[in-house]
């Protein structure tokens, strides 16, 4: 199971789940909304915070590149 700080996995899953995604338009709510949306992710909701989402959006770009 995924957690917060596994952010290069996140990222690819992301990738993966939502091809279609622009990562660089999405805002912190929706981002950790499709993170914790994700059928192998489980971690507390309360553990993520703005640097997480932050290094989870970049690396979901570097994914995309």
């Amino acid at each position: 199971m995924l957690k917060w700080t596994d952010v290069s996995e996140i990222a690819i899953e992301l990738s993966e789940e939502y091809p279609d995604e622009n990562p660089i338009q999405i805002n912190f709510v929706t981002l950790r909304d499709r993170v914790m949306d994700l059928s192998n992710f489980s971690d507390d909701p309360n553990r993520c915070g703005e640097k997480i989402l932050e290094a989870i959006q970049m690396a979901w770009i570097e994914e995309l590149d």
